[in-house]
């Protein structure tokens, strides 16, 4: 799940490139599914993600380059997932300018199950159906398309805990032991009067939480969509509770803020500019990288409050218009498979959702996060997790009540009309 707002350029592919093959790579197509970008049968296979899947960092791909001499793995990366899903939307409707794997986050696989599926390859064309059996069913089941077409692979799941820090809490008189801290916040009401104590003596410019809406949301079968496939987010409760909460801490003066993945938002983690972020699995790999090695031990996991949720996760998928789409295939099928899913999570924090994976990760601890033990938090927290009710538009949504958010922690927009700005932006974002 989590970055600069401007999407950077996808990689230039290397090799020798026929003019008919440009010509029909232009048509969005290619000239073969030939495994060589020049006559010495090497290969660059590009890669297109958003936010911090960990491959790179985890020395997967170096790994991966080392078991198949000759293939070369370029990522290109855009750190805010909504400009990466814009600039995607524009290639795939170009035909054009697309890597051989493209990220999908879980919020958007629906648009491509039942939108898009004739965008991206069916990976049983390749023999994808062989691994149905490797992943969580409901992770399987959302990249399905209607016709049964295989249209990603299952990276991660979202599981939700609560990370802080222990530091800032001692220097606010706060206790840092994980289980009391969980008990003293079993509820959300409870996290948020922790929340006021801590201001009343929290270190100077340091606020409570980064942001609540989208982890609180996590916690609930249906969002934004029934099972049905109606749009019900105006009249969820469940929702509106996740957004009274939101401007509570706003009101109450909790919130840093910041918007997510800005650049003060990643300025934050080594500042201090916040002490608790509620934080699903995926992102404790985000934090390492921007709190740095002086983060070290100064992290902790914790349960979360209100009971077991679900953020992010995400799909690898092979467009129609890559060039080396066989290869592509056997690359995402490697890193989604267990051995390569519990590497990561144990450098990265990503929860695997390869079955294999999950129960080798269970007695898993973090250095960085005081020996927080992790594989036990988010393996809890992913076994009691709702499986969710997915609908088209549910990030579009998502997106449109955070940016009003915004308004009222950044602006002192009313909520009411902070509310019904987000109305007003569901319904010119998806008519």
């Amino acid at each position: 799940m989590p970055i600069a707002r401007a999407a950077k350029r996808a990689v230039v592919r290397l090799g020798a490139v026929t003019l008919a093959g440009a010509l029909l790579a232009a048509c969005g197509g290619s000239s073969d599914d030939s495994s060589s970008d020049s006559a010495g049968g090497k290969v660059t296979i590009t890669v297109d993600l958003f936010g911090s899947f960990g491959y790179k960092e985890a020395g997967l791909y170096a790994e991966y380059e080392k078991l198949h001499p000759g293939v070369t793995i370029k990522q290109t990366d855009t750190e805010d997932e909504a400009d990466y899903w814009k600039s995607l939307q524009t290639r795939l409707a170009g035909g054009a300018g697309l890597a051989d794997v493209q990220g999908i986050e879980v919020g958007r696989i629906a648009s491509v199950t039942q939108q898009q599926a004739d965008r991206f390859e069916d990976l049983k064309k390749y023999g994808a159906d062989s691994l149905k059996d490797q992943f969580a069913p409901a992770k399987w089941a959302a990249a399905t398309g209607k016709g049964g077409e295989v249209l990603g692979l299952g990276t991660d799941v979202g599981p939700e805990a609560m990370c802080y820090r222990t530091d800032l809490f001692q220097q606010a008189g706060l206790p840092t032991d994980r289980e009391e801290l969980a008990k003293k916040w079993s509820t959300w009401d409870g996290y948020l009067d922790l929340g006021k104590q801590y201001k009343a003596k929290a270190p100077a410019k340091s606020a409570w939480l980064d942001s609540l809406y989208s982890i609180m949301i996590g916690q609930e079968k249906e969002r934004y969509y029934d099972a049905s496939g109606k749009l019900i987010w105006e009249q969820n409760p469940a929702l509106r509770s996740a957004w009274d909460h939101a401007v509570q801490a706003a009101d109450a003066g909790l919130s840093a803020k910041l918007d997510q993945w800005s650049p003060q938002w990643n300025q934050a983690f080594s500042a201090g500019s916040f002490a608790t972020i509620p934080c699903p699995a995926w992102m404790l790999g985000y934090i390492k990288g921007q709190a740095g090695e002086a983060g070290k031990g100064k992290w902790d996991v914790a349960k979360l409050p209100g009971g077991a949720g679900n953020w992010g996760g995400s799909y690898l998928a092979v467009p129609k218009a890559a060039k080396h789409k066989k290869e592509a295939y056997e690359l995402i099928k490697w890193l989604t498979a267990p051995e390569q899913q519990t590497k990561l999570f144990q450098k990265q924090g990503n929860f695997p959702s390869a079955t294999g994976a999950i129960e080798k990760v269970a007695d898993a601890k973090d250095p960085f996060f005081s020996d927080a033990p992790i594989g036990k938090i988010f393996g809890d927290a992913a076994k009691e997790a709702p499986v969710q009710v997915l609908g088209v538009h549910d990030q579009n949504i998502a997106q449109q009540i955070t940016n009003a958010l915004s308004e009222v922690e950044r602006k002192g927009t009313a909520p009411e009309k902070a509310w019904s700005n987000a109305k007003k932006g569901v319904e010119n974002t998806i008519g």
